[in-house]
């Protein structure tokens, strides 16, 4: 189907998972699935019809403007269940479902849980919550469902719903265009060159060119860091969609391909965690200041499902192991994590700040965006396991992922075996169960980045015919029945710090994250944005250790030495620092139930950093502990929850920010929690850039403060603060706060995060 794509990821239906945690986790994902209600899921596209809904719809995110995304990601997620399984009760689900939406189409092509108004909001500037991001997770769903099943009346509304994009799209002139592509749209690219590639309507290719954003894809290319500030989940899927275009057009221009491996290169090596997770409050940050952005907030499991599209992706193009090795250390120590293996609910936010824990969603009553690419997550367990490359003579397959697993190609009488248990044994084998007589292909091994050894690789104990080459074991030989190929890559404690403090450090054992127990006191969960749950930290939880008898560079320098096994069971204790034999780390994956810490800041007994980091932790922790309500402005999903009113207003990242702005005479407004019947702060974060801008805060309609930003260059954002008196809040809990520009040209706009704050 992809013409420039050399190593084909091996079909869902092809493998078999037998790892036990694996299969766990893909049974839990699939007793979710089936409780859900599929007519509570398609109600509002039935409304938008003018036909009665058969049920329904579900509270939290799908009774909002976003509805509709959910249904998307269940689509898509029985779908891959169905490849797998053969079930044929998931088949009848798809069949019901695409009759549904074949009932609920318009004549134009739309389908959608909601009216077309949405579309119209965004080309308006009125606010909109991304109805393009929730019409890509339905084209997603669609897509894979004809894929999967081959049904023709699947095939026809994926080619309506492009056809209704195109019409839609090519009204845009180049201003309009870039308009829209200011509102998060997901992977819409993405998906409509996955829809050209079926259906090959020069419409549809022109359709996913007006998701293209040549601009931000050129500051890539020429290797541009510009990502402060931009959301990552938005900023993302539209590198895969450069990558996708790529993929599908013959005769596509090599600079889509190295601006989407730029991209990969520049999160993973200056926005990534050691978990392979990004961001803090969905939001990249500075490059390289990673350890100034932990917080309660990080890592948006979202954008880690779309970073291992990418990675497979560029892997399957270039053939590059370290793709492989990200997607490996990912999915384990972000993905597997994700997961409540009792429940089967996944998380939102993964936490980096050490002392949170993990909070995941509810089965019938968020809906979030996590929610949802984590049932696709955990029905593709089995994918990106194995590549093939038929074109090479002989052919070639690749292991990816050191996972209990069967491979069955149909076409060339071939089925293998793989037996791991990574980080329990260091051993693992490949036995070959089938193979035509006298075969020979090449079996490609990925050499783990984190393996301490390279050189461990037989066949029934003879190493005839193996050779190393581009960080692969390559075995090329006539294969036989029952041949077996012995693997051991050595594992040990290894540790990453943080590039804007190299006394901050986590740990590893082989491919496992490590996490230590910090035990379950005072688990209260709090919210953000559209009812997000995350995790509180009220009490005083010790993120550092002290060093004893050496630096801390000696003691890092033999980290084997001071982070030892307890009883060979893969928990690990600490060795000359204050917290020996207290402190008990595990692989992070398996930590569900408690708060946890991955980093640690590290201080040796001297250390005159020390005084300064407990002075600035207490600093932000009274400001945390004061706050009353938090809004992370020019976001939409935060601004909706705080029911963002204005005219003349826009979103926009200036000076490294996401941005609220009004041009002159214009006002936004936010509603928000306060203290009653006490003063009150009002912080927040505005910019001098050129000329001064006054403006004025309204409290409920009444002056709160008239002020004038601080005129100059170069740019420079700056903390304002405003007293609430009490008076102003006798008896209330919340309160309207508009915000006026009185300059008569120029534009006013609040930075970074607004905050009600206890005086």
């Amino acid at each position: 189907m992809f013409k420039n794509v050399k190593f084909n990821s091996a079909k869902l239906s092809q493998v078999i998972v037998n790892d036990s945690y694996y299969s766990n986790a893909f049974l839990k994902e699939i007793e979710y699935l089936r409780s859900l209600d599929i007519d509570r899921l398609l109600a509002g596209f039935r409304q938008v019809k003018g036909l009665k809904p058969k049920a329904e719809v579900y509270p939290g995110w799908e009774n909002t403007e976003i509805k509709g995304h959910t249904f998307g990601h269940y689509l898509a997620a029985i779908a891959q269940a169905y490849a797998i399984t053969n079930d044929s009760k998931f088949r009848e689900d798809i069949d019901y479902i695409i009759d549904e939406l074949a009932e609920a189409q318009l004549d134009s092509g739309y389908l959608f849980a909601s009216g077309e108004y949405l579309f119209d909001n965004v080309e308006n500037r009125k606010p909109a919550w991304v109805p393009w991001y929730t019409m890509h997770k339905i084209f997603e769903g669609i897509i894979l469902a004809y894929e999967v099943t081959g049904s023709k009346k699947a095939y026809n509304i994926m080619d309506k719903l492009a056809d209704w994009v195109y019409n839609r799209t090519s009204k845009w002139d180049e201003e309009l265009n870039l308009l829209v592509l200011r509102v998060e749209y997901g992977g819409m690219n993405d998906c409509l060159y996955d829809v050209y590639s079926h259906t090959g309507k020069e419409e549809h290719l022109t359709a996913a060119h007006k998701f293209d954003e040549i601009a931000l894809f050129k500051a890539i290319y020429e290797g541009k860091d510009i990502l402060n500030d931009l959301h990552a989940n938005t900023t993302i899927p539209k590198f895969v969609g450069a990558m996708k275009r790529y993929m599908v057009l013959d005769d596509c221009d090599e600079f889509y391909l190295i601006a989407a491996q730029k991209f990969w290169d520049i999160v993973v090596n200056h926005h990534t965690y050691i978990t392979g997770g990004n961001s803090e409050w969905e939001h990249f940050g500075k490059p390289d200041i990673l350890d100034a952005e932990r917080t309660n907030c990080n890592c948006e499991t979202c954008n880690t499902y779309n970073m291992l599209k990418l990675s497979k992706g560029l892997y399957q193009i270039t053939g590059e192991k370290k793709y492989l090795d990200f997607y490996d250390n990912t999915i384990t120590n972000a993905i597997l994590s994700s997961q409540n293996p009792e429940t089967g609910m996944t998380m939102y936010f993964q936490p980096m700040a050490t002392g949170y824990f993990k909070v995941y969603s509810t089965p019938y009553d968020k809906f979030w965006c996590c929610t949802g690419t984590g049932m696709e997550n955990f029905t593709k367990l089995n994918d990106a396991i194995y590549y093939i490359d038929d074109d090479s003579d002989p052919m070639e397959i690749t292991v990816g992922r050191y996972i209990s697993s069967e491979l069955t190609l149909e076409d060339s009488t071939l089925k293998l075996k793989m037996e791991a248990s990574y980080p329990e044994s260091e051993t693992s084998t490949i036995t070959i169960i089938e193979v035509g007589e006298n075969e020979d292909f090449v079996l490609k091994l990925r050499i783990p980045d984190w393996s301490q050894s390279t050189d461990l690789v037989d066949v029934n104990g003879s190493k005839e015919g193996i050779l190393q080459k581009d960080g692969f074991v390559y075995i090329k030989r006539k294969w036989s029945n029952n041949d077996v190929v012995n693997i051991s890559w050595k594992m040990a404690i290894t540790y990453e710090t943080l590039p804007d403090n190299p006394h901050v450090a986590a740990f590893k054992y082989g491919p496992v994250v490590l996490s230590a127990n910090l035990g379950t006191e005072d688990m209260e969960e709090s919210r953000t944005g559209v009812d997000v749950t995350i995790p509180t930290r009220n009490i005083e939880i010790k993120d550092y250790l002290f060093i004893k008898n050496m630096s801390v560079e000696e003691w890092l320098a033999k980290i084997e030495d001071h982070l030892v096994d307890k009883d060979n069971s893969i928990e690990f204790t600490l060795k000359n620092t204050d917290e020996d034999g207290k402190l008990v780390f595990r692989p992070h994956f398996k930590q569900h139930k408690e708060r946890y810490g991955i980093y640690f800041n590290l201080f040796d007994e001297n250390s005159e950093n020390y005084k300064s980091f407990l002075e600035q932790k207490e600093l932000k922790r009274k400001i945390e502990l004061a706050t009353i309500d938090i809004i992370p402005v020019g976001n939409d999903q935060y601004e909706l929850q705080h029911e963002v009113k204005g005219e003349k207003t826009f979103a926009q990242t200036s000076n490294g920010y996401k941005c609220r702005g009004t041009s002159a005479g214009g006002y936004f407004s936010y509603k928000m929690k306060v203290n009653p019947n006490e003063p009150n702060e009002l912080m927040m974060m505005v910019a001098r850039e050129g000329q001064p801008i006054d403006f004025e805060i309204y409290l409920d309609d009444e002056l709160l403060a008239q002020k004038t930003t601080i005129g100059g260059w170069p740019p420079k954002i700056y903390d304002e603060t405003v007293i609430i008196p009490k008076e102003m809040v006798l008896n209330k809990e919340y309160v309207t706060l508009k915000f006026v520009n009185k300059s008569e040209n120029g534009y006013f706009k609040l930075y970074g995060h607004l905050r009600t704050v206890k005086k």
